[in-house]
């Protein structure tokens, strides 16, 4: 079994992922992480970073979907004293916050074209322009980017531009979702269930055999997020126990459906959408980035469609609904 900071990894897919980003780390290649949402892909892109000749410099992440394209371009490259209504005075950009470190962009898929033209730009020459300024400015960072999205169907559709694809992915790493590699699910979970202790102070604790049958009859969906999830929630209903037991566990890893339609309700498709989205929320703590990672859509359309549901009233900058 391979083991490295946090990663637990038995199965052969996982450890030549791990093994391919070791190999990666100490070099200035630009790397592209895919797989499901869930899979761990910022925490492979931090593995890489304290792995390489930058790890004494900075790791910054910024998730690509969760801002409008304005705001973005803003974040990404800072923005001038009036550059906008509300810009009352200069803002550095991430890309120069991350000077001599790592830049992470995660959910890269989720971005304009416009923000796409400046993002290779800044590949290309390593620099970039501030909103409202005229000058470049130049940056020393790495790239290190992610998305769960196909990224080569959405160039075949014109959705992303070739030209940056083939840019981002000098080396592409994939992950395996959870279910394709069961080997880990035993040692993830015990290795989640000895943090969750530490963490929360208690004694050590395992799982029962009726436990141990539900881990692995269930498909995880949520991937290594929601194995940690519903650890966590384990740990905690257990109370101090020696043992969790399968009440202990979610509804759904115990095998029920919380939004399936019985055979006498019939609901709408609208209606089954809406209900899972709300128990996927609830499921992951009213964490809204975390949710829409998991439902596999952008924030900002899972903020309109729990708007829709009339579950907020007006948009913050914070992750929870």
């Amino acid at each position: 079994m391979t083991t490295g900071g946090d990663w637990v990894a038995k199965s052969p897919r996982m450890r030549r992922v791990l093994e391919l980003a070791q190999r990666a780390a100490p070099t200035e290649a630009t790397v592209l992480l895919t797989g499901e949402s869930g899979t761990g892909k910022e925490r492979l892109a931090r593995f890489i970073h304290d792995r390489s000749q930058r790890a004494g410099g900075p790791f910054v992440a910024i998730n690509c979907g969760a801002l409008p394209e304005t705001l973005l371009e803003s974040e990404l490259f800072g923005h001038t004293k009036g550059a906008f209504t509300g810009a009352t005075g200069e803002r550095k950009g991430l890309f120069e916050a991350s000077s001599g470190g790592t830049f992470f962009l995660d959910e890269i898929s989720e971005t304009t074209p416009g923000v796409q033209v400046r993002l290779l730009r800044a590949l290309q020459e390593r620099t970039v322009r501030p909103v409202g300024a005229t000058k470049e400015l130049p940056v020393d960072v790495r790239i290190l980017a992610a998305t769960n999205r196909d990224l080569a169907s959405l160039v075949a559709e014109g959705a992303f531009r070739k030209d940056l694809y083939y840019r981002l992915r000098v080396l592409p790493l994939e992950l395996p979702p959870l279910r394709e590699r069961r080997e880990d699910l035993l040692p993830l979970a015990r290795e989640l269930i000895a943090r969750t202790c530490r963490e929360n102070h208690c004694g050590p604790c395992s799982l029962s055999s009726d436990v141990l049958d539900r881990l692995h009859g269930y498909s995880w969906p949520g991937n290594v997020r929601e194995l940690e999830n519903a650890i966590e929630r384990a740990v905690i209903l257990a109370e101090g126990q020696p043992r969790i037991e399968v009440a202990d566990l979610p509804p759904e890893v115990r095998g029920e459906n919380p939004v399936a339609a019985t055979a006498q309700e019939i609901l709408t498709l609208a209606e089954v959408e809406r209900r899972h989205i709300v128990a996927t929320l609830e499921r992951l703590g009213d964490n809204r980035q975390a949710t829409a990672e998991a439902l596999g859509i952008g924030e900002n359309t899972l903020w309109r469609r729990l708007k829709s549901y009339g579950l907020v009233r007006e948009r913050g900058r914070g992750g929870n609904a």
